[in-house]
């Protein structure tokens, strides 16, 4: 796998993980969390937050609810919006990721604030592969047919594809846990990460 060199020496970095459901975010977020040690924002925090600054029960139907207000005033954006300031004071103090990355419009708004210095990893998985995994997954598991659906809405819905398309570099995860992981140790290792 080749790296751009431009982006070896950086400052700081924002990286971001993107894929479709059970394509394997989750697993390389942790996986590079564990060997760097860098903070990570998830983007849905800030519906969380929110629900609890409401004084509101965490559940579906009231982030739900409140994802759709801070949508409505402030686009598609808005998770890129409201964890801007979180991101910032993070990211002047070292690397960051970013979890949950999924609109075109969070992508570009942290490309405008970031610039090069914010560079996306998308993880790639065929659909059967996919499902399989959701399917045996124990928490949450979807249906074949749920997958598909998911799919669907966030391509259609959060413009989801946008950054997938857009990512600085892209891992096929139809293998194990442990060819991920190794070509995640290439990654870190030519980022020139500190640990």
């Amino acid at each position: 796998m080749e790296l751009e060199d431009d982006i070896l020496g950086m400052p700081n970095l924002l990286l971001a993980i993107v894929g479709l459901a059970g394509a394997g975010k989750t697993e390389a977020t942790e996986y590079i969390i564990k060997k760097t040690g860098w903070p990570k924002v998830y983007l849905g925090q800030g519906v969380i937050d929110e629900v609890k600054n409401r004084g509101q029960e965490i559940n579906e139907q009231n982030e739900r609810a409140v994802r759709e207000e801070l949508r409505a005033k402030h686009g598609m954006g808005a998770m890129a919006i409201v964890n801007l300031p979180k991101i910032q004071e993070l990211y002047g103090q070292s690397n960051v990721i970013i979890e949950s990355l999924y609109s075109w419009e969070e992508y570009t708004k942290l490309k405008e604030e970031f610039g090069e210095n914010f560079k996306v990893l998308a993880i790639y998985t065929s659909f059967p592969i996919r499902a399989e995994r959701m399917r045996n997954r124990p928490v949450r598991p979807l249906t074949e047919s749920d997958l598909k659906s998911r799919d669907y809405s966030q391509i259609e819905n959060l413009h989801q594809a946008g950054p997938i398309a857009r990512a600085d570099w892209t891992i096929i995860n139809e293998g194990s846990k442990e060819e991920l992981y190794k070509v995640l140790e290439q990654i870190i290792e030519n980022l020139k990460i500190k640990n």
